[in-house]
């Protein structure tokens, strides 16, 4: 913030504005107009825009923004921000999603829901435990994806569904090459033990990826959310499990969905039922609306000519 006053000009690029909720635009706009729309200090913005939402006595975990809060803070910024979708000024390819849902024998059901309900099971002969709400949601995330961590760091195995489930879908994919997402270590160890499978983790890897030699590959969202071309080695990507953050989503969907894409895309998410990934895939909805909501606002200023 020192060196800013003296950029004379300054252009900020992004893909995901909002991809946490109106919060996020805070930082952005402080470094582009140094405070001028927004304010100065984080602290004056959540005053001006939101309220307390999850706490714990003084402890505020998070906001949410106030009944007027969205309109006010799209119309300070409308001044200086373009939205301009891929889609509206490319040649996208059709685009599918679909959620492949998984059901919990009784069994693995009541051992998620012990979990979740006394923050501790008994699994093997092993305890797992959550000391606070963050643990838990990982924890759970975990047994839904069909294994959990212990306190030695060894993954206990809870279910094969998803396991099963990606079977399914790499067999209908008739010979495609299929890109597969994963969010745990052990997603990525028990996926490496039932299926011939090769991570995308070099500059080889995706070339080899990009020229059609590689049946199933195996990414990672933070590894390869930003900056990959992994259009011309496939269109089908599945999510083995999930993330909270819907910036990594949407970076890693525009890996294989983006300029240059010949095929049609299809994604596919294996959501095991009654279980927090269906509060994930919620949650990822809900911020895309909202983020959404934002990029048509300045759009739609834009298409009047008014920037």
């Amino acid at each position: 913030m020192k060196v800013r006053p003296k950029v004379k000009r300054m252009v900020g690029l992004t893909g995901t504005p909002s991809s946490n909720g109106l919060m996020d635009l805070w930082a952005e706009f402080r470094i582009l107009d140094m405070g001028e729309r927004l304010g100065r200090f984080i602290g004056q913005y959540r005053e001006t825009y939101f309220k307390p939402d999850k706490r714990n006595g003084a402890i505020v975990y998070s906001y949410k923004p106030l009944a007027f809060a969205e309109d006010a803070i799209y119309e300070k910024i409308s001044d200086i921000t373009v939205s301009m979708k891929s889609e509206d000024y490319l040649d996208m390819p059709v685009l599918i999603t679909n959620e492949l849902i998984v059901h919990l024998s009784e069994k693995e059901r009541e051992v998620y829901e012990t979990l979740r309900k006394e923050l501790v099971v008994s699994i093997k002969d092993k305890e797992i435990d959550a000391i606070n709400a963050a643990a838990l949601s990982n924890k759970l995330l975990q047994m839904a994806s069909g294994a959990v961590y212990d306190e030695d760091k060894n993954f206990i195995q809870v279910h094969d569904r998803k396991l099963d489930a990606l079977e399914d879908l790499i067999e209908g994919a008739n010979g495609k090459p299929v890109l597969v997402a994963y969010w745990f270590k052990h997603d990525l160890e028990r996926i490496k033990n039932r299926f011939d499978v090769r991570e995308l983790k070099t500059s080889k890897d995706i070339k080899d990826w990009n020229e059609g030699n590689i049946s199933v590959g195996l990414i990672h969202p933070q590894s390869a959310g930003h900056g990959l071309n992994l259009q011309a080695g496939g269109s089908t990507l599945i999510w083995f499990s999930l993330t909270w953050s819907l910036e990594l989503y949407q970076q890693t969907n525009a890996r294989i969905y983006r300029q240059g894409q010949n095929e049609t895309v299809v994604i596919h998410h294996i959501i095991a039922k009654g279980t927090i990934d269906e509060n994930v895939i919620k949650a990822l909805n809900k911020k895309n609306v909202g983020q959404e909501e934002l990029l048509e606002a300045v759009k739609a200023r834009l298409e009047k000519g008014d920037l």
